[in-house]
């Protein structure tokens, strides 16, 4: 049984000037929309990861409390519920699915907030990853309606570097033998399991692998982390959906639209909104210093990083110190 629900969009022209028919936008809700229509938090998800994904910060006592706020995870073009390439009619089905970019996707889901709900006011966007690629785009896209940001483990920018772990990572998959241009008549497998090799290096931190931290999850040994662990993560994702995200990111940047035509410095100083941006300290596909940078081109920014070997994912919600730590400090943020 579905446990989400699918808002249709229509035809959507998208940046890439593809007009992409019969879009779908998956969301799930939590909690209960006010009278005022105020107690509103969006929550994005990430590459990879679908609505339960976010619900880790989701719960009464929790910062994000389904018993305060109405708190909406609208799913990411291409993860498989939203429209993609593996839920998606021809012509544009497979591996012809257009281009889409974090601009498409937080206009789509403005138009989910706006025109679904009514909702004018928004208390807090918040996303980790890919989410905080969007929660950036929020604040730069609609900074009289959003009155918080919080996007931890993400950038305004995809720096070239990471741009780069991206492209390795849709290299690896592609050189599967059953990849057969985006066409496979079967999952490219074996592409799938080197896909996850190369995310290997970059999710965590050096000393999380000096220090064999996998362990604690259960991992005696590193190939047994690379296995059972890596080899085996998108194993239940479809390839091109996975590239599709990928692309996604690679291109995401704030000021790539006609609102600020390129310039990233205008983007920044634009978000008006409370910002709370928290990298962590570790991460090397969005590093902390990129995001200093960001705050301090931002009026009302402040940097708090994540203390944490867990490098990117120390945002997932699959580390305990990490978790408690984000949620206690969105506590505070949205008291403030």
């Amino acid at each position: 049984m579905r446990d989400y629900e699918i808002y249709e969009l229509g035809d959507v022209l998208l940046q890439s000037g593809v007009i992409l028919p019969n879009a779908i936008l998956a969301y799930k809700t939590y909690g209960t929309l006010n009278a005022a229509k105020d107690n509103v938090i969006v929550y994005p998800t990430w590459f990879a990861g679908l609505h339960t994904d976010n619900e880790w910060l989701i719960g009464p006592g929790k910062a994000l409390d389904p018993e305060k706020y109405f708190i909406i995870i609208p799913n990411m073009l291409g993860n498989g519920l939203s429209s993609s390439p593996s839920n998606t009619a021809p012509p544009y089905d497979h591996g012809n699915f257009p281009m889409v970019t974090i601009y498409d996707n937080v206009r789509l889901q403005h138009q989910l907030v706006t025109k679904k709900f009514g909702i004018s006011k928004v208390a807090l966007v918040v996303g980790w990853s890919l989410g905080a690629v969007q929660t950036f785009q929020w604040g730069a896209s609609y900074p009289d309606m959003v009155k918080r940001i919080a996007p931890f483990g993400g950038t305004a920018q995809t720096r070239p570097h990471a741009q780069i772990v991206f492209a390795s990572m849709i290299a690896a998959l592609q050189a599967d033998s059953a990849w057969e241009n985006g066409f496979y008549k079967q999952q490219p497998t074996a592409g799938l399991a080197a896909m996850g090799r190369v995310y290997a290096p970059w999710g965590f931190s050096q000393a999380y692998y000096l220090e064999q931290l996998y362990q604690q999850d259960g991992y005696h040994t590193l190939e047994d982390y690379l296995v059972n662990y890596w080899d085996q993560v998108f194993l239940t994702f479809d390839a091109n959906d996975l590239i599709t995200m990928l692309r996604t990111g690679s291109s995401g940047d704030i000021s790539a639209n006609q609102a600020y035509n390129g310039d990233f410095e205008l983007a920044l100083r634009s978000i008006t909104a409370c910002a709370l941006v928290m990298p962590g300290s570790t991460d090397l596909f969005f590093p902390p210093q990129d995001n200093n940078y960001e705050v301090l081109c931002m009026p009302n920014a402040r940097f708090l990083p994540i203390d944490s070997k867990w490098g990117h994912c120390a945002g997932i919600g699959q580390h305990g110190p990490d978790s408690e730590f984000i949620d206690q400090q969105l506590k505070i943020f949205l008291g403030e």
